[in-house]
């Protein structure tokens, strides 16, 4: 009996290591394909909930899922941001970074429910996008449709990568 005890405990452990080094992969993985997009959120003072109130306690982080493409003519940046308003952000370009505040709003539709799950975050965020290249920020345009803002930027004329051709000495 002592034996199978012992065998019993080395597979828990085994087991155990095995889904401990899953959990740390994903969460690798995670940190390492999203950490520029995960933006932290803060809030004002906000009086505490009580629980005649109903109220979720807001996540402090959430994702900012972007893109950055890059043409011949622009680079063009995508930001996931459902939720929002065209007005609830602020856009600037300085040199050869993009950054973008913003608030995102809770409203509620009615005061007589109970939340059991909250994932989504609230309040006040910045993020920082470096940009390839420097580009003329007063020529910048941005448009926010469908949950997305876009912000497009013509690159600075004449500033284009060219062939430097080798000689021999």
């Amino acid at each position: 009996m002592l034996d199978s005890l012992k065998q019993a405990k080395k597979n828990l452990s085994r087991g155990l290591n095995r889904t401990l080094d899953h959990i740390a992969e994903g969460w690798r993985e995670l940190v390492h394909r999203s950490s520029d997009a995960l933006t932290h959120f803060t809030h004002g003072k906000r009086e505490v909930a009580t629980a005649a109130d109903r109220y979720p306690v807001f996540p402090n982080w959430s994702l900012l899922a972007g893109e950055v493409e890059e043409t011949d003519k622009e680079i063009v940046v995508r930001v996931e941001a459902p939720g929002m308003e065209k007005e609830d952000f602020e856009v600037t370009v300085d040199g050869n970074m993009l950054y973008l505040k913003g608030e995102k709003r809770f409203e509620r539709a009615t005061n007589d429910s109970t939340y059991h799950m909250m994932e989504r975050a609230y309040g006040w965020f910045q993020r920082a996008i470096p940009l390839p290249g420097e580009v003329p920020g007063d020529k910048a345009e941005a448009s926010y449709t469908n949950g997305v803002l876009t912000v497009r930027l013509p690159k600075l004329e004449g500033v284009k990568g060219r062939i430097i051709p080798l000689f021999d000495k």
